[in-house]
């Protein structure tokens, strides 16, 4: 799979970042700091932003060689906890913070800034050979995947309470429903949550959580290959994930009132489509004051330059007045 080779080459290159903060010249000076002494930058979190974050490392890291930037993937709420444990200088993330995790930071003496740096949509998809299912409803979605539908092995399993719910797209398919999508670690499936099953689940006296018998994984790149690989498959991810295998895979339109709208760059810049929502990546306010290293980094990835990473990733870029407005907020910071 494509994103499987982006895999590979994010790897590659967070392994070449290492080996530059780790190594040096013989006579161990550097131009880029003035001393020779290596220094690593280290974020984790979303796997959303795990691909911006890892190109504006690998060019920062490019033009300051005794920088090295590490950047992982686990998944938005693993991070968070790394974060707030002052294991990372910088924290990826596919939602905001939750109440719970800011105080779990304060609690740390963890101070930070949050900073939007794109916009993306959850894209939902299925296998291009599934050619009964084009478009969905929030009802729809709540009566496939949320917690009301467990043990539901065929689309059509899911029909009756769809038409209980007011899904506009029941009667579903006779057609075997496999699930792959993102787990708990998540803020993907954090987002999904958030948008499609909390409100109906509350009002129906359910846990606000997805049907635990689905393919959870945190590995995007396996989420797309189970989606391609089986023809009547469901499961949602990043939009960035979705574009780079588009020809593997086929979005479902999502209506959330207004019709159906299939996640573009357009839809998702202006917020027509229904699953958009913003990536943020959170920084150590204690520790960029102390390194001046991270304090660069982050200029740098608020540049034009650095911001690059965005469209280059495959995700949509800030209107001119967030992007400075998130500039604003990391100065304000400082």
């Amino acid at each position: 799979m494509k994103s499987s080779m982006r895999n590979l080459a994010v790897l590659l290159a967070v392994m070449a970042l290492v080996a530059a903060a780790c190594g040096g010249d013989d006579d161990g000076g550097d131009a880029g700091d003035g001393g020779g002494d290596s220094t690593t930058l280290t974020i984790s979190g979303s796997s959303t932003v795990e691909p911006i974050s890892a190109r504006v490392g690998e060019a920062f890291n490019a033009a300051n060689p005794s920088v090295g930037v590490t950047v992982e993937g686990p998944g938005t709420g693993d991070g968070f906890r790394r974060f707030c444990a002052g294991e990372t200088e910088v924290s990826d993330a596919s939602r905001p913070i939750k109440d719970s995790e800011a105080e779990n930071c304060a609690s740390e003496g963890i101070n930070f800034v949050e900073l939007k740096v794109a916009f993306d949509g959850l894209t939902v998809m299925t296998s291009p050979e599934n050619n009964a299912v084009a478009c969905l409803d929030f009802a729809d979605m709540y009566a496939l995947i949320g917690p009301e539908s467990e043990g539901f092995n065929n689309w059509s399993d899911a029909s009756a309470l769809g038409a209980e719910l007011g899904g506009t797209h029941s009667p579903y398919p006779d057609a075997p429903l496999v699930i792959t999508a993102p787990g708990e670690e998540s803020g993907t499936y954090d987002t999904f949550v958030e948008f499609v099953i909390e409100d109906p689940a509350e009002e129906r006296g359910q846990d606000a959580a997805a049907r635990a018998d689905y393919q959870a994984s945190a590995n995007d790149n396996v989420i797309v290959e189970n989606i391609a690989g089986n023809a009547t498959s469901l499961g949602w991810v990043g939009y960035a994930f979705y574009v780079e295998n588009a020809d593997t895979l086929k979005a479902i339109d999502i209506d959330g009132g207004n019709g159906c709208v299939t996640p573009t760059d357009a839809s998702i810049a202006d917020g027509s489509y229904p699953l958009s929502r913003a990536l943020y990546i959170y920084v150590n306010t204690d520790k960029a004051a102390e390194n001046q290293a991270l304090s660069d980094f982050i200029d740098y990835y608020l540049s034009d330059e650095g911001l690059a990473a965005v469209a280059a990733a495959g995700y949509v870029d800030l209107p001119a007045n967030e992007i400075q407005a998130t500039r604003d907020a990391w100065e304000a910071s400082k």
